[in-house]
């Protein structure tokens, strides 16, 4: 039980990563505030956990808006006393080079990748300082270390925020804070696969070819993930703060 009476929220609560980080964190003692865009996805989430015993509870909305990621941490404050663990693992995936990427999609990928995971670390800070001690863990992407081709939005929000968990990685350990990042490579959710039918492809077939280009012999799930983030956030990595860990089943990135 590494995360016993842990208050924590986790952004993007509502996806594949998301909801394997809600099950994991309350099967190992915490008490979870998830966030997400999509109120269906909350409820149910919490449903499942709730039924299965367990003290989860939600805010829905859109991580664009300021005032919304400030309320996030508010909640999770008023309903737990405090907090914790902050886990920013909400995110979106536009794609296109320079030219294919519109006004919009730029600035949805730094609002919501980038802009959103300081405005909840900014809120978040204070109430750990006030504790002692906190743990935040951001997801980055391999594509944002190691920019790809064809993806430059996201390339450039997930690479700011490596730079943004160094930066509050060193600020803040002083605090008793540790900020780290997790850099995965391609995972099998929901968003993957949307992507793939999106562009016409078979999600399975698309999934099983991308699986052939992985040393370990299959792209993440996001299990895998949820780990590495578990194990971040928890006294196991007492002593890593202002890291970026690659998670990528050793496949590089490349055109």
């Amino acid at each position: 039980m590494r995360f016993q009476n842990k208050s924590v929220i986790i952004t993007g609560g509502a996806g594949g990563v998301g909801q394997a980080l809600v099950r994991l964190f309350c099967r190992e003692g915490a008490r979870v505030m998830v966030s997400d865009l999509s109120e269906p996805g909350c409820r149910a989430i919490q449903a499942e956990m709730s039924d299965a015993g367990y003290e989860v509870h939600y805010l829905a909305g859109d991580l664009r808006q300021k005032h919304y990621c400030e309320s996030v941490v508010e909640a999770a404050v008023e309903v737990f006393g405090g907090l914790d663990i902050l886990l920013n693992n909400a995110g979106i995936i536009p794609r296109g080079n320079a030219l294919e990427t519109s006004d919009e999609m730029w600035h949805l990928a730094l609002d919501v990748n980038l802009t959103a995971v300081f405005y909840l670390c900014r809120a978040a800070i204070p109430h750990m300082k006030a504790r002692g001690a906190g743990a935040i863990v951001n997801t980055s992407s391999v594509w944002g270390t190691h920019p790809g081709p064809g993806h430059v939005a996201y390339c450039t929000s997930k690479g700011a925020v490596a730079a943004l968990t160094k930066n509050l990685g060193r600020d803040h350990a002083p605090d008793g804070i540790r900020v780290n990042a997790v850099c995965p490579h391609e995972i099998n959710t929901p968003m993957i696969r949307s992507g793939f039918e999106r562009r016409g492809l078979d999600p399975d077939k698309a999934v099983a070819e991308l699986n052939k280009t992985v040393p370990l012999g299959r792209i993440a799930e996001p299990e895998d993930i949820a780990d590495v983030i578990a194990f971040l956030a928890s006294n196991e990595a007492r002593y890593i703060a202002g890291e970026t860990v690659e998670v990528t089943g050793a496949k590089p990135v490349s055109g």
